[in-house]
């Protein structure tokens, strides 16, 4: 799957960006190849973090799985 960075230079020089596809995927760096390779950092970590919420909030229920 492609993702798309949003990307903006901060005043104070940093680059800062999002993912597109899933806003709440936010990093910084100071070039533009840095933020990208910290977006992909962050993106295991919040699908990760996701699917833990999600369990807590199925927790006792009776679901399928696939």
């Amino acid at each position: 799957m492609k993702f798309t960075a949003l990307i903006e230079k901060s005043e104070d020089g940093w680059y800062v960006g999002q993912l597109e596809e899933l806003p709440a995927v936010l990093s910084q760096g100071k070039t533009i190849e840095e933020l990208k390779a910290n977006l992909l950092d962050a993106l295991p970590l919040f699908l990760e973090t996701n699917k833990e919420l999600t369990s807590i909030n199925y927790t006792n229920r009776m679901v399928v799985r696939e």
